[in-house]
């Protein structure tokens, strides 16, 4: 079991009234699986996914990470394992515009103090393993979309972390690039990766081998996905403009 939630509930303070946001969530995810959190706006799966990624503590409950209590720890030991054991891709990239693909990728285990040498190897490997290892000296300006976005994936893998959590990974996308990006994911999980998607839409939940629906703060429906979705080995040859 590489996480568990256990009765995780969390509340925000507006004015002098506590809002109750993620009710008695309970959730179980294994090593490798490739899952999927859906729900509409303000459901709860934002703060389930800052949760999750180790941004936001519980108001009660508990977060077991790869065996570790997490909702017991203190923010610096919550920076070291986000550094560590979570890749984060963002719907927006969030890349350093005036650095090159292979300086953006970098940042995780400059923080992480890799050495210099190692850090552009694991860079040029994890860049080569999302088919970016002709572009690792452009800058974000000088690259398409879905190519923004296939950095800041290489970004998530580089420290090779327990769980790649994905928020809307194609929200910024043209549906072309989304589905490239959405082969990629697939080629990541049958390598081993385990990846958590937030997302609000069916047909890109339907991705993932399982969809776990959340609405009003509460899980509604958790079940393997029968209706998986699959990326045309064409479409990922074709290259992005």
């Amino acid at each position: 079991m590489i996480l568990q939630l256990q009765n995780i509930y969390k509340n925000y303070q507006q004015d002098k009234m506590e809002v109750p946001v993620l009710k008695d969530i309970n959730l179980e995810i294994e090593e490798g699986e490739y899952v999927a959190i859906m729900g509409p706006s303000g459901s709860g799966k934002t703060t389930l996914m800052n949760i999750i990624g180790c941004l936001d503590k519980p108001t009660s409950g508990e977060y077991i990470l790869d065996g570790e209590n997490i909702a017991d720890c203190k923010d610096k030991e919550l920076s070291d394992i986000r550094n560590k054991s979570i890749g984060f891709v963002f719907q927006n990239f969030n890349l350093l515009p005036r650095q090159s693909a292979i300086q953006n990728v970098e940042l995780p285990l400059q923080y992480a103090k890799v050495p210099k040498k190692q850090r552009k190897e694991m860079c040029a490997e994890a860049l080569e393993k999302v088919g970016l290892e002709d572009r690792m000296s452009f800058k974000p300006t000088q690259l398409s979309g879905g190519q923004k976005q296939r950095v800041a994936i290489a970004r998530a893998l580089v420290n090779r972390p327990k769980i790649v959590l994905a928020d809307e990974p194609t929200g910024a996308l043209d549906s072309k690039s989304g589905l490239q990006v959405m082969g990629l994911f697939d080629k990541l999980h049958s390598e081993g990766a385990t990846i958590i998607m937030i997302t609000h839409a069916r047909e890109i939940a339907e991705y993932a081998d399982r969809i776990i629906t959340i609405f009003d703060g509460e899980i509604t429906q958790d079940m393997p996905n029968e209706n998986k979705r699959y990326v045309d080995e064409d479409i990922m040859k074709e290259e992005e403009l």
